[in-house]
């Protein structure tokens, strides 16, 4: 099967928040666990900006020239670095230029030396496990995030390491690298400056996943420590209250910012640099959501703190901005309104906002059906009281409306009737489900007419990874859905299976494209005459917890890819026309 040429882009169109404010990365993705580092990668003198939201990805974004705080999509897969579960940029062998360390399998550390010029940096591998002056390797927790400074400015690089019990352990450069071999580092303690931060739920137990960075916070010209941790709402000040020689830290941690520390759902990922450019320290946090319900952070978890003369004032809570309703999102596409464009609705696994529902939103289309522009408007209250929506628009009952279709988690595929009309649905929950999964859970449907006798056909994923198929046996107004099978083609996408339907390869015959719980989406190639005539027609990449979705948004004749996924916003891919 000849694929199309599907090409991402987070800013297509302009899609706008529900107060009229515009989104600047309406397609990106959406944001969990964002673990943000700023550094100037590209030698302008500024600081860009990189958020690690899945393992092995780093996504860049170029900071803007000018007073406002502006940055720009440049990349999902910086340099294509596979940088495990975290990663930390540092100038190893003090040649001006930022070298990377990151977690390598079975918590290690791996090591890259920049060997670019002119800001354009190539990094080389030299080191996939990190070794002590005697050959050990260095072992960092894979849900930690350490920190590679040299905080007592003796010209040594330190590698801090923050333990699932609350220490530190220390490392220290054994010499100044030369960039010949793998970095050096000397093991020196497992119990840094006797630090130990204790829990707040228990106060006998010991904190879990951490954070570290060193920063100086109050300008006196050594570095102080900042901590977070799964246990703790906010970040924590360890101050150094020596000297930058002769360190000495705090072993009674404050919540920063001292006074009016930040509260969010824990285990919080801060760095630190001139973001404003006003000559003092700003912070961006990244929050990954510890032990005080992340699904209230799901979607607003990139702080950005401003330091003024009076203290530190929260600025955001999203720096990228972008369409994100939690987690676990799934796009559906139609004209709801009866104005001749396609609008969107996106649903989510749990809202943050009301944390008892999932909930659909509606992208109300405010262009036309070759230029489409958005607006974000409220969401459908007469869906609720289950979790992980994954709906879809279809006319059912062959009434000339679009009604509304939705897999849930344990309540099977529901139907709600369109019991208005083509410009003003009024959705009208049905009182038995339209079909229910003969075992599983997380149904996930798509229907089309896939033997080709008039009527809706419906397929539907589920949490096992295999497709369920359904004929419509009855007609195109009163359907009877008789099942076909419940592993479609043997297929088993591993986990959480999506369909979605189109024909994908402009013959006039449906194709299907199943999401996966792994991001690689399988393609199969609709032959006709049947609900289980495919056969395999090649696969996507697509994020973790894809949902595809397929319409001529921009209508031009073919049909685009819209995705939902883990990080609950939704992604843009346009079709290019071209084969692959």
């Amino acid at each position: 099967m000849s694929l199309p040429a599907f090409v991402r882009e987070p800013s297509p169109f302009e899609v706008l928040a529900p107060d009229g404010s515009p989104y600047h990365f309406p397609f990106l993705g959406g944001f969990n666990v964002p673990r943000p580092q700023l550094v100037d990668i590209d030698g302008d003198g500024d600081l860009d900006l990189f958020v690690q939201e899945a393992a092995g990805e780093l996504l860049l974004f170029e900071r803007l020239e000018g007073p406002e705080i502006r940055f720009a999509w440049r990349a999902d897969r910086y340099e294509d670095l596979d940088v495990g579960e975290w990663y930390r940029f540092a100038d190893l062998d003090d040649d001006g230029d930022l070298d990377l360390l990151a977690e390598a399998k079975y918590s290690m550390i791996q090591a890259w030396e920049n060997r670019g010029a002119d800001g354009t940096p190539p990094f080389v591998s030299v080191a996939d496990t990190l070794r002590d002056e005697q050959g050990r390797a260095i072992f960092s927790d894979r849900q930690n995030i350490p920190n590679v400074v040299d905080f007592d400015c003796d010209g040594l690089l330190d590698l801090m390491l923050g333990r699932l019990d609350g220490s530190v352990t220390r490392y220290e450069a054994t010499a100044p690298w030369s960039g010949e071999g793998a970095p050096g580092f000397a093991f020196v303690t497992d119990n840094f400056q006797g630090i130990s931060i204790v829990a707040q739920i228990t106060p006998s137990s010991r904190h879990g996943a951490n954070t570290l960075v060193f920063a100086d916070l109050d300008g006196d010209g050594d570095k102080d420590l900042i901590w977070g941790d799964w246990f703790e709402p906010g970040l924590l000040l360890l101050e150094n209250n020596g000297t930058c020689e002769s360190p000495g830290f705090s072993n009674t941690p404050v919540p920063w910012p001292v006074g009016e520390p930040i509260a969010t759902s824990g285990y919080n990922a801060p760095t630190f640099g001139d973001v404003d450019g006003d000559g003092d320290l700003d912070a961006i946090v990244g929050v990954l959501g510890g032990a005080y319900n992340p699904i209230t952070t799901a979607a607003d978890n990139l702080y950005l703190l401003e330091q003024e003369p009076s203290g530190w004032r929260l600025v955001t809570e999203r720096l990228i901005d972008q369409l994100d309703v939690g987690a676990e999102s799934v796009p559906a596409v139609g004209d709801l309104d009866g104005d001749g464009d396609l609008d969107v609705l996106l649903a989510n696994k749990i809202d943050p906002a009301s944390q008892r529902t999932a909930r659909i939103y509606r992208l109300e289309n405010t262009g036309t059906s070759e230029r489409p522009a958005f607006r974000m408007r409220e969401g459908l209250e007469e869906v609720a009281g289950e979790f992980h929506y994954a709906p879809t628009l279809a006319d059912v009952d062959g009434d000339g409306d679009l009604d509304l279709v939705v897999g849930s988690w344990n309540e099977g595929v529901l139907l709600f009737r369109n019991d208005g009309d083509a410009r003003t649905p009024r959705f009208v929950r049905a009182s038995e489900p339209l079909v229910d999964l003969p075992r599983g859970s997380h149904a996930s449907p798509a229907l089309g007419d896939l033997d080709g006798d008039g009527d809706l056909d419906l397929v539907a994923g589920e949490s096992s990874g295999e497709v369920n198929a359904w004929r419509n046996d009855g007609t195109r107004s009163a359907p009877e859905y008789a099942l076909v099978t419940e592993a479609l083609l043997g297929i088993d996408v591993g986990r959480r299976s999506a369909p979605a339907i189109a024909d994908l390869d402009g013959d006039g015959i449906l194709d299907l494209v199943i999401g996966a719980e792994g991001g690689e989406a399988h393609v199969l190639r609709g032959m006709g005459g049947g609900v289980d005539r495919f056969q395999p027609g090649g696969t996507l990449a697509l994020p973790g917890i894809s949902a595809p979705a397929f319409a001529d948004l921009d209508g031009d004749g073919d049909p685009d890819l819209l995705v939902g996924e883990i990080a609950g916003g939704l992604r843009w891919y346009e079709n290019s026309g071209s084969r692959q």
